[in-house]
């Protein structure tokens, strides 16, 4: 047991922060101007952030360790500073002149990215009042610590009590502040829930890394959209920007493969373009396996269940393994008869043709169902060179023709079936 003392100066960081008084307003007379976005140079970053960054806005960026969190905080606000703005990167995990030999191999030498290895929250806060950034980053939340709570750094208190104080400065100094969070083992951003409902915004930085490819992924944004989503690929130099994924997702495609359909899903405002694959083998066991990457499971089972009471496909004494190439993740429901063609070409041992991209979803009665955006969809996969498209009969009514591509719709899963592989 270690006596730990409570300092009698509580709040001792909120003097670092600019007092501002408020009054409440007649909702009328507030002023209705759009907020004015900053761009931070990254333009999938961008993106995700819903155009820029905001004045006073706070960014919570979480993901597994060494995904590359702090690789694209430092190449942001390299950025920044290029742009001729003036940063402050705090790390209370590496030193210095650990994040001066990251920055060598970036490319981050402006001198108007400034670079402070602290852990005391009073410290930073004082460092930035006096620096005056124009956006500062804090790598990582877990590591600040203030003498007002006992606690040890990384506790539930010191963690909620940083995060409160930084929001505080950014939101009276206007200052657009990153916070970067560790993640537990189920993914989820360590530490109280409250720290996700105190910031403005909240990013996931996911991937493999067994990929080359890392999503950056929007789960609450008061200043835009969280359903885009930013590509990079990580390189010896650093995190590049995809400017069409689709076009990575398809590229070691092989042609004439069982098993092998190219599916069609939009993040946002992207259509995203993407090779599902399955496999089916006999089992060797009582039960059989079933394994989904990158599909939602459940999503996954039901619709082998559609196969075998609608379509008469045998699939009790088989395994089946379904992947989505280059480590996406796709979880709407236009992805469904991709699926479904994909398992059929692997048991039947017939491939789909190579040039044609299955989209729609599918009922329990194995009915085709229509797919928002269908026009947008359709002609991506037209620029990238395909030539007929699937879809539903439903979505077919209302879209008009598109130069380059054949477009067929169906109804029922079978005549889906019936149209790909004969």
């Amino acid at each position: 047991m270690v006596e730990e003392r409570e300092s009698a100066d509580r709040g001792v960081a909120s003097k670092y922060v600019e007092s501002a008084k408020s009054r409440p307003t007649p909702i009328g007379e507030i002023k209705g101007e759009g907020e004015h976005r900053t761009s931070v140079g990254i333009g999938e970053l961008d993106r995700v952030l819903g155009g820029g960054l905001v004045k006073g806005s706070v960014v919570l960026v979480g993901g597994d360790p060494g995904i590359g969190k702090s690789t694209l905080m430092l190449q942001a606000m390299e950025a920044l500073a290029s742009a001729g703005g003036r940063v402050l990167y705090v790390s209370g995990e590496e030193s210095a002149r650990q994040i001066k030999l990251r920055g060598e191999r970036l490319g981050a030498k402006s001198s108007g990215l400034l670079v402070l290895a602290e852990n005391s929250l009073e410290e930073i806060l004082k460092q930035a009042s006096d620096v005056k950034p124009d956006a500062v980053v804090v790598d990582s939340i877990q590591t600040l610590y203030t003498p007002t709570i006992s606690s040890a750094p990384g506790s539930i208190s010191q963690v909620r009590e940083g995060a409160g104080q930084l929001v505080m400065y950014a939101k009276k100094t206007g200052t657009p502040v990153f916070i970067v969070g560790h993640v537990t083992k189920d993914g989820s951003i360590a530490g109280p829930r409250v720290l996700e409902h105190m910031v403005d915004t909240v990013l996931y930085f996911e991937g493999d890394r067994g990929h080359a490819f890392r999503i950056l992924r929007a789960v609450k944004n008061r200043y835009g959209s969280t359903n885009e989503i930013g590509v990079f690929e990580m390189k010896g130099a650093g995190l590049r920007e995809v400017k069409n994924p689709s076009e990575i997702f398809l590229a070691e495609r092989r042609l004439d493969v069982t098993g092998s359909v190219v599916v069609s899903t939009v993040e946002g405002t992207r259509p995203i373009l993407a090779e599902l694959q399955a496999l089916v083998t006999p089992t060797s066991f009582g039960n059989p396996r079933r394994t989904a990457i990158g599909v939602d499971f459940g999503r996954f089972t039901l619709l082998l269940a559609v196969l075998e009471k609608r379509v008469g496909l045998h699939l009790m004494g088989q395994d089946v393994y379904v992947n989505v190439v280059g480590g996406l993740k796709v979880e709407e429901p236009s992805v469904d008869l991709g699926l479904v063609a994909a398992v059929a070409s692997a048991l039947r041992d017939v491939p789909v043709p190579p040039r044609t991209v299955v989209m729609g979803e599918v009922g329990l009665g194995g009915e085709v169902r229509a797919v928002t955006q269908a026009e947008m969809r359709v002609r991506e996969a037209a620029k990238l060179g395909f030539d007929r498209c699937i879809i539903p009969a439903s979505s077919l009514k209302k879209l008009p023709k598109v130069k380059g591509i054949e477009i067929v719709g169906v109804e029922q899963v079978e005549g889906a079936l019936e149209a790909l592989m004969g």
